[in-house]
């Protein structure tokens, strides 16, 4: 499959797993990347994979007081069409076990990075009277899940600012999409943050997550997916 060239596509979270997989989908598909995430090294090794479609920025997302600067800064240089908004951490624990450090690291990453970056890119997709940001979210966002509180919650603001989003900038020839998967077999089940027992292989994987985004990002000026939920055959885990 080869697109236009004139996609450009920012992601964040793409040293591994949901990010790293529409890296590679997006690198097959003709699209050239910017691609954001704390690890150089990591970055680097996507992007040898991805066959010169993309260059590496290394940024920690979770100090969100120099996020929107520095993806201003890069957006001014690579001009991306679309922002897919993939980077994020796992947590679980009861609310009432929930420190207030730990809460508003789960809400600085997961929600305000993602503010961050949204402010940063809409300035030049005004502009240009074009683009496409796609949000990764979570059915935790939309179900609850006892002892994901935490995560829950900013996975939930992330679904209702994507709507508010799509609203607002709909006039500006700016489309925006939510992906919401159920359980993905990814790295964020490793953390040190995240406490669950579950079977694994009956997870999602990256890469069907990715064929999504991809599918949405693809669709012409006309039409936007607005949400798509992808979930298991099992089932939420």
């Amino acid at each position: 499959m080869t697109v236009l060239t004139q996609h450009r596509a920012l992601i964040t979270g793409a040293s591994s797993g949901i990010g790293k997989a529409t890296a590679l989908a997006f690198a097959k598909a003709g699209i050239d990347m910017a691609l954001v995430s704390r690890s150089r090294t990591d970055l680097e090794k996507v992007a040898q994979e991805a066959e010169g479609r993309a260059a590496v920025y290394p940024l920690d997302l979770s100090v969100v007081g120099q996020v929107k600067a520095a993806v201003s800064a890069i957006a001014a240089e690579f001009q991306p069409t679309i922002l897919i908004n993939n980077a994020g951490m796992g947590y679980t624990g009861d609310l009432l076990e929930t420190s207030l450090e730990d809460w508003q690291r789960v809400i600085d990453l997961n929600l305000t990075s993602v503010f961050q970056c949204i402010q940063a890119v809409l300035p030049g997709m005004r502009q240009r009277h074009q683009g496409m940001i796609i949000n990764v979210t979570s059915i935790a966002g939309h179900q609850a899940f006892p002892g994901w509180g935490a995560y829950s919650v900013s996975k939930a603001g992330l679904i209702s600012l994507t709507k508010i989003l799509a609203v607002e900038e709909r006039a500006n020839g700016i489309r925006v999409v939510n992906v919401c998967p159920g359980s993905v077999n990814t790295p964020i089940w490793d953390t040190d943050t995240v406490q669950a027992d579950f079977d694994r292989s009956k997870m999602l994987t990256p890469e069907a997550i990715a064929q999504s985004i991809l599918h949405a990002a693809l669709l012409p000026p006309q039409a936007v997916i607005e949400e798509i939920i992808i979930m298991p055959s099992a089932g939420a885990l």
